[in-house]
């Protein structure tokens, strides 16, 4: 691998996580968030702890991408996306502004960085690495905002990985219910449930084995595959 491994979203639990997992592989590191200055003691610890470079970059998932990746330092490596935000469903049902925040956060903004990082890959090459969803399998009534965010980011990195065929390796991660700050205080169900650590070690081992598609718990790819097999006329009945 050459070129920092870039983590876009830093600031998550999952983002964290996947960065100390890079770092404990020695992996140089670009932390990117909003306010990244508040991140310096994460970049210090992960620097010192495991004696690698490892920079801040201010990132916020809506502005322009192509100034963003202009302002690196070193032309990035890997590029993994976790940037996203489960939203409100009720509300963006009720709400347009809210509904669109919740698209552009969890789809638009992450679709132009990762469009912008295959430029600047696709003749060096690299890993682009996005995390998306379960929930973009198959719009469900519970959550089809934020689901049908998350199938516009699968279907693209789907499109990414056959553009960029032999020269840009690119991973498309589905974690899962994961027990993070945005999911505390809800009941999770324990088998389904993976911790920021486990997510972190998929997406790194799925880098490393050359994966395309990862359910970071095997027992998702059952579920889905259940749940997309459904007959709509039966599914549409279904409070799921």
């Amino acid at each position: 691998m050459t070129g920092p491994v870039l983590v876009l979203g830093a600031r998550s639990d999952i983002g964290r996580a996947i960065a100390r997992r890079y770092a404990e592989a020695g992996h140089p590191l670009v932390l990117a968030a909003r306010r990244a200055g508040t991140l310096e003691p994460d970049r210090a610890d992960l620097q010192v702890r495991y004696g690698i470079r490892a920079e801040l970059a201010e990132f916020d998932v809506t502005a322009e991408p192509d100034r963003f990746f202009a302002g690196l330092a070193d032309p990035p490596g890997t590029v993994i996306m976790v940037a996203g935000d489960n939203g409100d469903q009720a509300r963006s049902e009720a709400e347009d502004g809210m509904a669109e925040l919740v698209m552009r956060t969890n789809y638009l903004g992450p679709a132009r960085f990762l469009l912008a990082a295959a430029r600047v890959m696709e003749a060096r090459g690299g890993c682009i690495i996005g995390i998306s969803s379960v929930a973009g399998d198959r719009g469900r009534k519970a959550n089809f905002v934020y689901g049908s965010a998350k199938a516009g980011l699968t279907a693209l990195l789907a499109g990414l990985r056959g553009r960029l065929h032999g020269r840009v390796q690119v991973i498309t991660v589905k974690p899962g219910f994961v027990a993070t700050r945005m999911t505390a205080g809800m009941d999770l169900p324990a088998r389904l449930t993976a911790q920021p650590g486990e997510v972190a070690r998929a997406v790194f081992d799925a880098q490393a084995n050359g994966r395309d598609v990862i359910y970071v718990r095997p027992i998702w790819r059952l579920i889905m595959l259940v749940i997309r097999h459904i007959p709509e006329r039966i599914f549409k009945r279904m409070s799921i």
